[in-house]
This record gives structure tokens, C-alpha cells and sequence, in this order.
């Protein structure tokens, strides 16, 4: 299936089982364009020096643990490649494309930024659905994409899965009002989408749900409002800002775990 193929497999296989351990240091450019050729048509044999010399490379970085996570990152990258590329065929032209676009580039270099700061394989796999599905929508944007991966590491499981219920409860005003011009930051419905969204919590874990409000508030994701809303168990509305819409599409978008055909 043209850049995807055994041989560059069988390359991150061998990388996921080496010892590693290795003084940290080396040259951060050289293993993305190495990361580039994996991703590309050569697979990793065609770097030079093929899995081993990659692997020194990356462990030179930051040693043992950063080679891990990196390494994880970019196979859940990969893998997510091969979904879009297999499902989507007016897609495969831009894909081939990748191993030289500057934007995509940038975008692992991104990736393999935040895979220093965590090892939790599940934000390591939201940073490579967040590029991915970033590739599927045409926008790898810098500052946009930015912003998504330190949420992506920042976050916790329960984080994202409370942003579910939010989005779910919020996302059809949020369209109406956009249809409407009307202002990013309605009020119109609002007290008793709110009110019906608290009633369905629980509120035995109420303290999670606030800790969570206020981390997705800290990126930008939801706005705490001055409306006068019965507020439940404690929990002061808020609105869903049109960052955290799009985060949490983009979480829900294509992957290996969840694709459908078109």
C-alpha cells in the first residue's frame, strides 16, 4: 500500500524491543528527518543505517524513556496513516505528499516535543490522532496544533470524556447560534441546557467534574459564564468555546480504533 509497508513494520517492531538506554544529547533535526523518511515511501530502511541508527539517534536526544515515548508516538502516527490511507482514497495523493511538506514537518516536530513531557500511552496516541486527522482536514496549522497538544498532555481521560458530555449537551446551540451570526458567547437557551446537563451528573463526583472544568478553562476549551443558572452540585457554568468543539472533534475524528468506510 505504497509508503506503508512490512519492512517499515518490522523496523518499529525491532525499535519497540531494543534496550533503551543511552546518554542523552544529538542533533533534534536529524531524527525528524529521519521520522520523515519513516513515514515516507523508503520506510525506515531508507534512512541510513536503518532501525539501529535511528534508534542512537533518538536515545541521544533524551535517553531511555523519551526514546519510548517517542517511539510510540510515531508508530500510533503511522498506524493512523494507514487507516486514512486505506479508507480514503481521494486522500493518498496528499499522504504521499507528506515526507516533503513543510507543515507536516513541523507538526512531528511537535509530536516529539510533547513526547518528552509524558509517557501515558493515551496522550501520546491524542497527540497522533490530533496530526493525523489534522492531515484529513487539511489544517496543520502551527498555533492551532500547538495548542491541541499540550491539551493533549495536559488532560486527563476523565478530562476528555467529561468534554464529551459538554460537547454533546452544547454543540447543537453552538451551530444554531453560529448559523445565526449571532455572538460566539450565547445566553439564549442556555440556563436550561445547562441545568438539564447537571441533572444527568453525578453527583458523587462532583470535586472531579470541577477539577475538570477548570483544567479545560486553563486551555481555553470552556468559558466559566456570569449567567444565572442553577448550578447544581456547586458546578458554576460553562460554555463551550469553539477551541474545545474542535479539539474534541478532532479527538473523535478518523483512527485505527475508530474509522467508518466512505
Amino acid at each position: 500500500m505504497g509508503q506503508f509497508d512490512s519492512e517499515t513494520g518490522a523496523a518499529l517492531a525491532q525499535l519497540n524491543y531494543e534496550s533503551l538506554s543511552e546518554t542523552p544529547g544529538g542533533e533534534f533535526a536529524e531524527v525528524i528527518g529521519d521520522l520523515l523518511m519513516l513515514i515516507g515511501t523508503g520506510g525506515l530502511w531508507a534512512v541510513a543505517g536503518g532501525a539501529s541508527n535511528l534508534l542512537q539517534k533518538i536515545r541521544k536526544l533524551a535517553g531511555a524513556s523519551y526514546a519510548s515515548n517517542l517511539i510510540y508516538a510515531i508508530t500510533a502516527v503511522r498506524n493512523d496513516l494507514t487507516t486514512l490511507y486505506a479508507r480514503y482514497e481521494n486522500l493518498r495523493g496528499r499522504i504521499d505528499s507528506l515526507p516533503t511538506a513543510p507543515k507536516f514537518a513541523e507538526a512531528l516536530s511537535a509530536v516529539a516535543l510533547r513526547a518528552m513531557h509524558t509517557s501515558v500511552k493515551a496522550r501520546l496516541k491524542r497527540l497522533a490522532r490530533i496530526v493525523v486527522n489534522g492531515v484529513k482536514d487539511d489544517d496543520l496549522e502551527a498555533e492551532s496544533l500547538d495548542d491541541m497538544m499540550r491539551a493533549a498532555v495536559e488532560l486527563k481521560e476523565s478530562d476528555i470524556a467529561f468534554l464529551g458530555q459538554i460537547y454533546d449537551s452544547q454543540v447543537e446551540e453552538m451551530v444554531h447560534q453560529s448559523r445565526r451570526k449571532a455572538p460566539s458567547f450565547w445566553k439564549h437557551n442556555f440556563e436550561s441546557i445547562w441545568s438539564e446537563f447537571i441533572n444527568k451528573l453525578n453527583p458523587q463526583l462532583h470535586l472531579q467534574y470541577r477539577s475538570s472544568l477548570c483544567r479545560m478553562a486553563a486551555v481555553g476549551f470552556l468559558m466559566r459564564t456570569d449567567f444565572s443558572v442553577n448550578y447544581g452540585f456547586g458546578l458554576e457554568p460553562h460554555i463551550l468555546l469553539p477551541e474545545g468543539a474542535k479539539f474534541y472533534e478532532r479527538l473523535q475524528a478518523i483512527s485505527a480504533e475508530n474509522v467508518e468506510p466512505r
